[in-house]
């Protein structure tokens, strides 16, 4: 991801480290309540391109959250399969990198879940089993339809 790749629809274009340094501030304001990341990536395929769309989500729970999402087009052609498989690296990528900066900032604690666009209606309940594994073998929880709404909701908003 280059700099300025992120979008706040509050605050426009940031780069990764404005984003991180954001969310720290919305932590800090209320420190008191419990927090997730949330990491989710969706798609939306048409004849011209594939729309990628990562998003991080910051959820103080039971008091709503804030978001930002990267997103990106390609024009290559890819099976639904490849999608949710590229879908999911891209999350496990972006938490990665989450992770690893809340750790160096003293929050290693801080939950990061990735949700998936995947559930047992529809086309990709085959899929679950594996990109579940893929994310949990990488040591984040994952949520699938229709508790990710991360991937589902509001990463699924800026795929059109």
């Amino acid at each position: 991801m280059k700099d300025n790749d992120f979008i706040s629809p509050s605050k426009g274009r940031l780069s990764f480290d404005e984003v991180f340094y954001d969310m720290m501030q919305y932590i800090h304001e209320s420190p008191d309540f419990e927090y997730k990341v949330i990491i989710g990536t969706d798609s939306q395929y048409s004849q011209e391109n594939t729309c990628f769309v990562t998003a991080i989500i910051v959820h103080r729970l039971g008091k709503g959250g804030r978001y930002y999402y990267t997103r990106n087009c390609e024009f290559i052609g890819r099976s639904l399969r490849q999608r949710i498989f590229y879908e999911t690296s891209r999350s496990l990528a972006l938490a990665s990198w989450v992770a690893e900066r809340l750790a160096e900032n003293g929050h290693a604690d801080l939950n990061v879940e990735i949700h998936l666009d995947v559930g047992v209606n529809g086309k990709t309940k085959g899929l679950i089993r594996e990109v579940t594994g893929m994310v949990i073998g990488s040591g984040f929880d994952a949520r699938i339809k229709p508790n990710s709404f991360g991937a589902s909701k509001v990463a699924d908003k800026f795929t059109k």
